[in-house]
């Protein structure tokens, strides 16, 4: 079998994330431990017992994501799984930072910074309430871009994430996605929502958070990742890490093209993806992308144990 390895992005976080990994293995402790000292700050507390609403805010959730997404892959080595089991990585929006650090590209330590500048510059670069997401479902790519331009009006609006063959997320400016929802509701969606989240991701209004994010990675160092990483933007592999740095500035304002990354994955041969670190989402979303690709989720020791077995 063919394996890919994929990391999850936000929304996927929760209080109490990683802990047991922790408690069970020493070189996922330490990778918490390399993320706080990174930051100066005990993120770890507020990811096992802090408060949810605080976890939430982008500057958190980010790096707190990341940090677990790595010390579940520092668990799989310490159980005799490398990542060069794998054939590509790829990671949903914030998720590919966590896939460059797990094959090496990026230090962990680099990441981490890095996310908590990305999660800030995201914040700072609507006033809350000005931005929104929604999700619309039942609909395809085409069918959303098409209801995007009619919602705009000269607002901005777009089709920020292509996550599954019947979930596209749009993203804007509040009153046009709005507009999107119930445009959408009309065109046989089969749910259309609007999404807690506290900016609108990847369109053109994180333009600011794309400069902050330039100059950010122009000052860090990147190395060729250990395999192949399928990005975001292009839904295609990448290794040079001159275009690596270029992508992950496009990504801020760009679409995460899922779907179309899993299909490249697919054509590849890629028949297994395990999704490393917090929640489930992405496994939900390969498989309705394609029914054919086994799936495991691996964010616990079981599941690192059962994951290491599986291997023989």
């Amino acid at each position: 079998m063919s394996k890919a390895f994929v990391f999850p992005g936000q929304g996927a976080q929760a209080i109490g994330m990683g802990r047991a990994l922790a408690e069970t293995y020493p070189q996922a402790r330490a990778v918490f431990d390399e993320v706080d000292e990174a930051l100066g700050e005990k993120l770890s507390d507020l990811i096992w017992s802090g408060a949810i609403e605080y976890l939430t805010l982008t500057r958190n959730a980010q790096p707190a994501l990341m940090a677990t997404s790595l010390a579940a892959m520092r668990a799989l080595a310490a159980q005799g799984v490398e990542l060069g089991a794998a054939a590509y990585v790829a990671g949903h929006s914030l998720g590919e930072y966590s896939a460059l650090a797990a094959a090496g590209a990026i230090s962990i330590a680099d990441t981490a910074r890095l996310l908590r500048t990305r999660g800030q510059a995201m914040q700072d670069a609507v006033p809350v309430g000005q931005g929104a997401m929604a999700a619309l479902l039942g609909l395809d790519l085409a069918a959303v871009r098409e209801i995007a331009a009619e919602a705009a009006q000269g607002d901005v609006c777009e089709a920020a994430n292509d996550n599954d063959p019947a979930q596209v997320v749009v993203s804007g400016d509040k009153a046009a996605v709005e507009r999107a929802v119930e445009l959408a509701k009309g065109r046989g969606a089969k749910r259309a929502l609007m999404l807690p989240v506290s900016a609108p991701f990847h369109c053109a209004l994180m333009e600011p958070a794309a400069r902050v994010m330039k100059e950010a990675l122009e000052a860090v160092t990147i190395k060729a990742p250990s395999v192949p990483l399928i990005a975001n933007v292009s839904a295609a592999p990448v290794s040079a890490p001159e275009e690596i740095r270029a992508l992950l500035v496009e990504q801020v304002t760009g679409a995460v093209r899922w779907r179309e990354s899993v299909l490249t994955m697919a054509a590849d041969g890629v028949d297994e993806i395990w999704e490393i670190g917090a929640g489930k989402a992405l496994s939900g979303m390969i498989r309705r992308i394609d029914r054919s690709i086994a799936t495991r989720a691996i964010g616990t020791p079981d599941e690192v144990r059962d994951a290491a077995a599986s291997l023989g």
